[in-house]
């Protein structure tokens, strides 16, 4: 058996629910847009010395497996599942993480200017690539196409928990990535974002 099985060769792919739909539909846009994030976190994760970071991260992927699966799934099979693909408790998981780096001292201190570590801007990567997919997402649903209720608070509180890992990294590391100097002191930007 291969995986060159020839469907796509038409521009068409299959959805869970046996349902071909174009590859450059919205909802194909969506969760390719979640594949790409998961590996932009496998890159993270690769390059990161911080164990614990990793091995969130680590979870986080796995969870992205998830998600993607509900977006890949057909509305009318998706309706006919007898547990969701995600559930509040995925996305409290990530609250919770959130809370825990944010209660660290200096961390959201001040806009960062990416590039100032390795490990945190592959993170600040990651981040975008997950806006881009909660963007993708918000089409879709606007569209009027069924989507996991649970799918867009993930991957808004994912993108916010990928900034932090990043701060936590600066910090950790003592690299001042602050986007403002003694010159720039305007109360105009935002102490995060």
């Amino acid at each position: 058996m291969s995986i060159a099985t020839k469907r796509g060769d038409s521009g068409q792919t299959g959805l869970v629910g046996d349902v071909r739909i174009s590859k450059a539909d919205q909802r194909v846009e969506a969760y390719g847009c979640v594949d790409e994030l998961n590996s932009v976190l496998g890159f993270a994760r690769s390059i990161c010395k911080n164990t614990e970071i990793c091995a969130w991260t680590e979870a986080i992927q796995k969870t992205l497996f998830r998600l993607g699966a509900a977006l890949a799934t057909a509305p009318e099979a998706e309706k006919k599942k007898a547990e969701p693909s995600m559930t509040a408790a995925d996305v409290d998981e990530l609250t919770s993480l959130v809370h825990k780096i944010e209660a660290t001292p200096g961390i959201l201190s001040d806009w960062s200017l990416p590039g100032a570590h390795t490990e945190a801007a592959a993170f600040e990567i990651s981040r975008t690539v997950c806006r881009r997919a909660e963007r993708q997402v918000v089409r879709l649903m606007e569209s009027g196409d069924f989507v996991d209720p649970q799918v867009l608070p993930y991957l808004n509180r994912l993108s916010d928990l990928l900034w932090l890992f990043g701060r936590l990294l600066e910090v950790q590391a003592g690299v001042d990535s602050k986007l403002r100097d003694d010159t720039h002191k305007s109360t105009r930007w935002s102490k995060a974002w």
